[in-house]
Order: structure tokens, then sequence, then C-alpha cells
């Protein structure tokens, strides 16, 4: 496969006079299916193979896509790919540059505990089809379950005209949860994902008939339920709410790309934004994790990233394009969903150092307030006002959790609610999960239980 890639790089450089040029190729074993109640909606199964060709002329990015190994239509991609380049050259201010890269040569392999390519798709339908099973028969308000699963194994092979070539072994198991519940007009919804770089033994640990169990049981929690009252209030969050917190409100902001593009983070570099308490992570080398990886789609290792220590702003996600521009290096960033798109900085598993607080010590803390369990979504701009939906919330009393609420939110400025993290607990969770920026990235994230000691909680007035 390598040489079939050098000799397309060296048709980029040599002939066509590309001062840069990479392939990036991929042969993965994809499966996936639907299953709703207790039916099979879809099932897939096959192989996804192709070739990313990106080629650097007169400082401007020529990019071209095929979905074969051919060298006569390799060798037609690069020359497409260079014309772009030089067609776009002509209208570019500023040409690209990229930052110094280290020459590596890598063969990475993966060993599962359990390949998902040896289980057969009909065992792996009837051993989710149990999770349906569990959900359907938790409660009558039940009134609908959904289990997603994909798995994707093979490898992928880089080459660039600097000397890199690695071939990386990918493996990636995810499956989402979901369950629906009905009850004298009031209508709730839960879920929860499962994912792994590991291997199929990922369900060895997170059991999916214990995961469908929780998920039934906090959709019909929800039922009785009341709606928190809305405007400010202390809150503690959990882990996974903490995570999507990190990853939407603060993760996006510091990709160099997006604050290059306006981003608040742009001149924040040493300034203090958070509390002494703050410090979050992008890291890529975590074993097992959703969003870990050795090689991003640039070549370039992966990194423990630190973004904010003790509430200063310390680091950004960078490509080797951004880092040029900011004077530094890659930090490994550059992800492609797959071999039909260009790689663009996205994060890995993104997360809160833990401190020193038991969980009981940050609602002792609280005597009228919220304890946020679980997200049910987010998003964020790149002015810092976000927005982050919970699933599972309830009410502190005293320093005790009390009733549940339903069809919570906390939002607010990043700048602002970094600084009201006033207590931060010891535990350590991370969640795996999907991230769109146009394309999707498997990623992780998470840390420990914290305390707001003030954010803008959504309910009723």
């Amino acid at each position: 496969m390598q040489q079939v890639l050098l000799k397309a790089i060296e048709v980029a450089t040599q002939k066509y006079g590309a001062s840069y040029a990479e392939a990036r190729a991929q042969k993965l074993c994809k499966t996936m299916f639907t299953l709703e109640e207790e039916r099979v909606e879809t099932a897939k199964q096959g192989i996804e193979s192709g070739v990313a060709l990106r080629v650097l002329v007169n400082g401007a990015w020529g990019f071209v896509s095929v979905g074969s190994f051919e060298d006569d239509i390799l060798f037609t991609a690069v020359s497409n790919a260079c014309i772009m380049a030089k067609t776009a050259s002509q209208q570019l201010k500023n040409p690209i540059k990229l930052a110094s890269a280290k020459v590596i040569t890598d063969c990475v392999k993966v060993k599962p505990k359990k390949n998902p390519a040896d289980i057969a798709l009909e065992d792996k339908i009837q051993n989710f089809l149990q999770i349906n099973k569990t959900i359907q028969q938790y409660d009558q308000r039940i009134k609908s379950c959904t289990v997603d699963y994909l798995d994707l194994i093979g490898s992928s092979f880089f080459v660039n005209s600097e000397g890199t070539d690695i071939q990386q072994d990918k493996l990636f198991v995810w499956s989402r949860i979901t369950a629906s519940a009905k009850s004298c007009g009031i209508f709730t919804f839960s879920r929860e994902e499962i994912g792994a770089t590991s291997g199929y033994e990922v369900f060895e640990t997170q059991f999916p008939q214990d995961v469908g169990e929780t998920v039934a049981r906090r959709a019909v929690a929800q039922l009785v339920a009341k709606t928190p009252k809305g405007g400010k209030a202390p809150v503690v969050l959990g882990p996974s709410v903490v995570g999507v917190f990190v990853h939407e409100a603060f993760g996006h902001l510091a990709e160099a790309d997006l604050a290059l593009s306006g981003g608040i983070l742009f001149n924040a570099m040493g300034k203090k934004i958070g509390s002494n308490l703050v410090t979050f992570y992008d890291d890529g080398t975590i074993p097992g994790a959703f969003g870990s990886f050795k090689y991003d789609d640039e070549g370039v290792p992966v990194e423990k990233t630190l973004l904010i220590k003790d509430g200063v702003v310390t680091g950004l996600m960078h490509n080797r394009e951004t880092a040029c521009k900011f004077g530094t290096q890659s930090t490994g960033n550059a992800r492609a969903e797959d071999f039909r798109v260009e790689p663009i900085i996205r994060m890995c598993n993104t997360y809160m150092a833990p401190r020193d607080y038991e969980v009981k010590e940050l609602l002792d803390g609280v005597k009228s307030g919220y304890f946020f369990k679980s997200f049910r979504g987010g998003q964020a701009n790149i002015d810092g006002t976000f927005q982050v939906g919970i699933q599972e919330g309830y009410e502190i009393v005293n320093g005790e959790v009390g009733a549940p609420v339903r069809d919570a939110s906390i939002s607010g400025n990043t700048l602002e609610i970094l600084l009201k993290v006033d207590a931060v607990g010891k535990d350590f969770v991370i969640d795996s999960g999907r991230c769109g920026k146009g394309q999707t990235a498997f990623i992780g994230d998470g840390g420990p239980h914290i305390r707001l000691s003030e954010v803008v909680v959504g309910g009723s007035a």
C-alpha cells in the first residue's frame, strides 16, 4: 500500500511542483444496525476503502479523494489536486505554511481481547436485542426504545513528502441506547452511549442490559419530576455534565482554527479566565478511551495538551497550519472522519482535572440549589455563550439530594462561569461521545463532580 501512495506523492512534488504532499488511505470493515423496540430496523456491513490526496502548491491547498488504489486513478487525482491548488493560490493573500513536524516511520497494531470482526452480525444483534427487551419490560409507561450500534475495524495508511510513513490499526466500538416514556400527557426521553477503542470487551464492563435499565429508570423517574424554578442558583454537576460543558463551552473555543475565526480565546493566552480550581486537558493518549489514537491525520503524534492551568489559559489545539500561525507545534489534533474529507482540528478526550472534594462535601455546601447528574445535549458559540440541557437532575435542600426535576438547563458565558467554580471533586469519569463540526468525530469528555456557586438554570418562571 505505502509504495502506491509514495508514487502518488512523487508525482505531486516532482512533476507538478508541490512543496508538500500527503496521501492518506483507509481499509475499514464497518458494521452498523438499529434496533427499535424488539425488531431490527436496519443492518449494514461492508468495507470502506479509498485514498485522500492533499497537496500544497504556491501556498494553497488542493484536495481530492478517490475510492480506488489504481495507479492511473491516483495519478489523475494528484494532477487534479495540484490544478486546484494552483488556481486557489491566485486568490490567496496569505500563503499557507506548515509548522515543522518530526519524520516518523511506525506501524501501530491493536490487540483487542474480543475483536468485533470475529463476532457474527447475528450474534451482535441478538446481544443488543436483550437491551430492548430490558427497557420494554421495565415499566408499562415506556413507549419506545432504540439501540444504535457501530463498529469499525481496519487500517489507515499515511505518507507524506517529508518522509513520514505510518500504518495505524483502527478499532472503534460504539452503541447509543435511548428510551421514551409517557404518562398523563408528560413525555420524557433518556439516553446513554457506550464507546471504546479497546474492543468488544467493553460490553463486559459496561453491560448493555445494565445500561438499558439505567436509561429506562431515568425516563420513568422524570415522569413525576417537576420543572425547576428558572433563575440563578448554585449547582453541583456530575462528570457527564462537566464533560459536555468542557467540550462545548470551552473545548471548541480552544480549537485554534475557531480561535482564528474570532473566538474569544484568540488573545487570551496567559490570561486568567477561571478560578484557581479550573484545569482542563485535551488528551488523546488515554488507553481505550473513545477519543484516543497514536497519530493524527497529518502523521503527528497525539499529545496530552494542557489548555487551562489553575484558571489561566495555557494552550490551544493545533494542526500544522495553525501551529505555524501561532509560532508553535501541532498538538496532533488534525482529524478527518474518513478518506472523503480533509482533516480539521478536532478534540480527542477533553476533561477537567480532579481536585480533593468528596461528592458529599460538594452537596453539603448548597442549602438550596440543584444536582445535575446527566446531560441531554449542548451547544456553544464562538463568543463564549453556551447552553447545556439536563436529562437527569434533582433539587438540593440543605445539602441533601431531593426531588427530581425535568426539562432543566444551564446557560451563560464561559468566561463568567469558569470563575464560579468553587469546589472540585476527587472522582473522575470519561464518557464516550460523538462531535459534529461538519464531520463526525469520536471523542471522550468528562471530569469529576464540581460545584458552581451560581449559574443560570432554565425552567419555569
